[in-house]
């Protein structure tokens, strides 16, 4: 299917409501949750104010490294209106955030204590140092103003490669070097074999941009504390981990005693899923103070504050023989972790990428080598893709090099490499089960209409722009966490209720559920009502993370469907009098095989369970019915995107002219919100590879890009309309068939537009520009190499 659509999901054409004989997967749909936001009914963070609620506000330091030489919080505290200023030695008896994200290093990794406060020394600019409590959100922000600490500048660094050098600032006495871990995989010997016995060898250094993750409403949550234990109510995700570790390591009380929920949430992208020190602040403080304590973060803390992504320098080889055939791939990666290590900060750099190292290329011999090092700066976590982009981005760009250098033609190098027999098992060991990898470039190509692009490159020359293509191809792994819960609950108003232990962050998974609960048990959409992100309504879950959530969730969904419908079987044959092996069921009812006047309504036979006259001898009472469903394979969302972008010369000025997207994700839920998935993904690659880029100074370790006015994300009249076609091959990972969509665009888009700029500015002998290719850095380029 093909969808040429401008980069707006509202604007997608409106789809057919369900006819009686339309099944509801594979139906776009409008968003069910669509209604409430757009008629202002959201309910977001900010909406939620309890009763005796106090504000807080954080102290933060104003340098990169320094030490704490005191906290001096008289003054805060004669505020009117302030409850309490408290610094670490007040959180003294709470354990440090811990990493839950473990890296098999060469020596074990260093782990160093992420207190909730800093004591002893701030490592980053944004480290918490005291925070504030008030009765009202100015008075807590007053009295913050007031709080003197002295301190002790340190020299810091802020350069990944910088982190490495024997001279450099030290943030961790435990961690010499600033390495925290060195993590490796594949077989050297052989990859080194291969490389010194090949007839062509490319390499490149690449630098994956720092990114800062701005969803649209920035962190906030309320904490509050009472007879039952904590309440965190938040702007996040992954409730059900956040409260292990919460309550297992931070409080060491037991989980019932930590509730944790969200409300709507606008944006995560992976970030929202950590742990951060200000949720401890308020479930400390609510416990303390005896009331409930809100905090709302600005945008201008959000940049200092909330995980970051990316940010690591890359040098590979790639070995190629007489034919351009792949032999192997050798990468080190230096990958910067912040000043801490976050919740999956490692992750992003190690476990991830080696799953899909290679992209989807056969290439037979692979080894990477990672160093993971401190700097002064935010941490590093896990943002849509989480590593997965950088190793698409990296074999793209090593293999449009590959092309320029020994003269192959950079389409035909790829086909000739894309793994075209499955199952495939990849060098690093992961086995990928199907996908249209070789088709979507065929299918790219034509639909881009590369056949045309020489003319079009041409009328760009007589208007005095450099036109460029790019044409480039990505494969991922999507999975996140292992194992999925699901449970279905039948409520008093006959509707049915879905609690599903992933999480929507925006993605519809309201909409997504319901369609297929609606075709599994053949009843109205409206009969559906979905419960996600709440510890104390889903029994367990892993959140969103990893497009996870239709392979994971929507396969748990499908099992407790199946368990909850055999027990009905039994139910229903007792009360229409036959044996469970005559009874069917379609379109919400059970009927006797053969004898369509003898049926029952599902919703009859649920109010029927809980009658014990009614069950079988040993059956418990009731159909509702939970399941955590085992399921721990992954799926291969594979594509073709192909950018095309002109360049004005005289000023570095780039315009993306053309995007065209070819993807395979299986089985479509909901066609128009995959076909939103991909454009929101795309957005966020182009401000990557065109745009995005955090820059810290290299003497003080101040952002230089700590608002909008210094960062720029991409705007509407920044994107062409997408041409995105849909062309999945259905995966047998899940009885969906599904594959994740949510991260695709992202790690697509990057090496799409930097290749297409490469070839824009080849006639001017330019071949290599990171990202961002702003007009600054393309202007430069090209003067370096002697035009203008």
């Amino acid at each position: 299917m093909k969808r040429q659509v401008p980069c707006l999901v509202g604007l997608c054409a409106a789809p057919t409501l369900r006819q009686p004989d339309v099944t509801f997967r594979g139906q776009s749909l409008r968003r069910l949750e669509d209604v409430r936001f757009l008629t202002g009914r959201g309910r977001f963070i900010e909406d939620i104010d309890l009763s005796a609620q106090a504000w807080m506000q954080v102290v933060r330091s104003p340098h990169a490294h320094a030490t704490i030489r005191r906290i001096d919080t008289a003054s805060a505290r004669a505020v009117p209106g302030v409850l309490g200023v408290y610094s670490a030695t007040d959180l003294a008896e709470l354990g440090p955030l811990p990493c839950t994200v473990p890296v098999a290093s060469v020596a074990p990794m260093i782990v160093p204590p992420r207190h909730t406060l800093a004591s002893d020394r701030a490592r980053h600019v944004g480290d918490p140092v005291a925070f504030v409590v008030a009765e009202s959100r100015s008075a807590a922000r007053d009295a913050a103003e007031l709080v003197v600490v002295d301190w002790q500048p340190l020299a810091s660094v802020t350069d990944t490669r910088a982190a490495l050098q024997p001279d450099s600032a030290q943030l961790w006495q435990q961690a010499p070097g600033n390495l925290s871990y060195r993590f490796r995989k594949g077989d050297q010997s052989v990859v080194d074999s291969a490389i010194t016995t090949a007839a062509h060898v490319v390499e490149l250094e690449l630098i994956n941009n720092r990114i800062v993750i701005s969803a649209l409403e920035p962190r906030g949550a309320i904490g509050r504390y009472d007879a039952d234990g904590f309440h965190l109510l938040f702007s996040g995700a992954g409730v059900h981990a956040l409260r292990d570790v919460l309550a297992g390591s931070i409080f060491r009380i037991p989980p019932e005693q930590m509730h944790v929920a969200c409300p709507d949430v606008g944006g995560g992208f992976g970030v929202k899923n950590a742990l951060y020190p200000e949720w401890v602040m308020l479930l400390w403080a609510a416990r303390t103070l005896g009331r409930p304590v809100k905090w709302l973060s600005e945008r201008a803390e959000d940049f200092i504050t909330t995980a970051q992504g990316r940010d690591n320098v890359t040098r590979a080889r790639l070995a190629l023989n007489e034919e351009g055939r792949f032999l192997a791939l050798d990468v080190s990666t230096i990958a910067n972790l912040g000043a801490y290590l976050s919740s999956g900060g490692p992750g992003s750099s190690t476990n991830a990428p080696a799953n899909a190292m290679g992209s989807g290329y056969v290439v037979p011999a692979i080894f990477m080598d990672v160093q993971g090092v401190f700097t002064n700066t935010v941490p590093i976590d896990a943002y849509r893709g989480a590593g997965k982009p950088e190793v698409n981005y990296m074999m793209e760009r090593l293999i449009d090099e590959a092309s320029r250098r020994c003269g192959f033609n950079a389409i035909d190098l790829r086909r000739r490499n894309l793994v075209s027999e499955f199952p495939y098992r990849k060098a690093l060991g992961t086995v990928i089960d199907c996908g249209r990898f070789a088709a979507n470039l065929e299918d790219g190509v034509r639909i881009a209409d590369h056949a045309g692009f020489t003319a079009r490159r041409n009328g760009a020359e007589q208007r005095g722009r450099l036109r460029g293509i790019g044409v480039t191809c990505f494969m991922e792994t999507a999975r996140g966490a292992p194992n999925e819960g699901a449970e279905i609950c039948f409520q008093d108003n006959d509707r049915i209720a879905l609690h599903v232990g992933t999480q929507s962050n925006g993605m519809g998974h309201e909409t997504a559920y319901a369609q297929i609960a609606a075709d599994l048990l053949g009843l109205p959409i409206e009969a559906f009502q979905y419960v996600q992100a709440d510890t104390r309504k889903v029994r367990a879950g892993n959140g969103h993370g990893g497009a996870r959530s239709m392979h994971m969730g929507g396969a748990a969904l499908c099992k407790a469907v199946d368990t909850m419908l055999a027990k009905g079987r039994e139910i229903a044959a007792r009360l229409l009098q036959s044996s469970v092996e005559r009874i069917d069921f379609s379109d919400g009812r059970f009927s006797v095989h053969g004898e369509a006047d003898r049926a029952i309504g599902l919703m009859e036979v649920a109010h029927a369970a809980w009658d014990p006259a009614n069950l079988p001898d040993g059956m418990s009472p009731g159909l509702d019915t939970y399941v955590w469903n085992l399921l721990d394979v992954i799926t291969f969302p594979n594509g073709c995107h192909i950018a095309e972008v002109e360049i004005d010369p005289d000023t570095g000025a780039v315009s993306l002219e053309r995007y065209t997207a070819v993807d395979d994700f299986g089985t479509l839920i909901n066609p128009m919100l995959t076909v939103g998935q991909v454009q929101g993904g795309v957005a966020q690659g182009i401000g990557q590879a065109m745009l995005e880029h955090t820059v810290y100074d290299p003497q003080s370790g101040q952002m230089l890009s700590g608002s909008f006015m210094d960062y720029a994300l991409p705007r509407a009249d920044d994107l062409p309309a997408f041409d995105i076609t849909l062309s999945g091959v259905q995966t047998n990972a899940n009885p969906l068939g599904v594959k994740g969509s949510g991260q695709a665009g992202a790690m697509a888009a990057p090496q799409a537009i930097i290749c297409a700029v490469l070839d824009a500015l080849a006639p001017l002998g330019v071949t290599h520009i990171d990202m961002p290719a702003t007009p600054e850095h393309i202007w430069r380029a090209i003067r370096r190499i002697g035009h203008g």
